[in-house]
């Protein structure tokens, strides 16, 4: 099991490598890579929007719901959602959704073609096709802090909007708690993160794809197994991110 496990890991790495040879002519790969912005990252707003807003609005009322003592000032809810949505919830959560999202699509997508024989057909023509299909996928997902970017703002928004006007806090409260001693490394820390889990969105996905073998029963188990991994390894480096960064 150990062996298989780590076979597996020298694969991937070898993958990787593979990735960046052999380039496939830029007029080629400039179409590739739009085609990739559309399906991964255009397509996926409307769900980050609409789970960040919500998740926002939660953490808001939970925490409002948690502050019973009279004691405790009321602006606390605003600095603990900014600090639950920008640190956690945006970049690891949102991140673990979108291994179900965009890896099930990018694992079926590159499945598919092995099983067709596409795959092999890019490789008689010539072309690395590990390039031609991975490529842009990795290059699309740079812009992936954008949508996590978004995804703060409306999880802040959501988490206004609950307090404000389900009457757990004034606006002014809520306001003053999000500015309270806010650390801008956070910020970074959160778009380092969310860079490192776009590199494995695009490959974890692209290798469970790539290198199964089967047919079309198989192409869904492969999306099964990606999206458990990439979850993982998504779980993994935010722990080691968090710590190195933060610890």
């Amino acid at each position: 099991m150990l062996i298989r496990y780590l076979s597996q890991i020298g694969r991937y790495f070898l993958m990787l490598k593979e990735i960046f040879n052999k380039q496939t002519k830029w007029s080629v790969m400039k179409k590739l890579i739009f085609k990739e912005i559309d399906d991964l990252i255009i397509d996926s707003l409307g769900i980050v929007c609409f789970i960040s807003f919500f998740i926002g609005g939660v953490v808001a009322i939970q925490t409002a719901l948690n502050l019973t003592n009279p004691l405790i000032p009321k602006y606390l809810i605003g600095f603990a959602t900014r600090q639950s949505v920008i640190l956690e919830f945006a970049p690891t959560f949102i991140s673990v959704i979108m291994a179900g999202k965009m890896g099930s699509y990018i694992t079926s997508s590159i499945g598919t073609m092995r099983v067709t024989e596409q795959i092999d057909a890019l490789e008689v023509m010539g072309v690395n096709s590990l390039n031609y299909l991975v490529f842009p996928k990795i290059v699309a997902l740079l812009m992936y802090p954008f949508v996590i970017g978004i995804s703060m703002f409306l999880g802040i928004f959501g988490g206004w909007l609950a307090c404000a006007y389900g009457g757990f806090s004034t606006s002014q409260d809520f306001i003053q708690g999000a500015q309270m001693e806010f650390i801008p490394f956070h910020i970074t820390y959160a778009f380092i993160k969310t860079l490192i889990f776009a590199m494995l969105l695009a490959t974890i996905p692209s290798f469970h794809g790539y290198y199964m073998k089967g047919g079309a029963l198989e192409v869904g188990k492969a999306s099964t197994v990606s999206f458990v991994w990439t979850s993982v390894c998504i779980i993994l480096f935010n722990y080691i991110l968090t710590q190195l960064l933060l610890g």
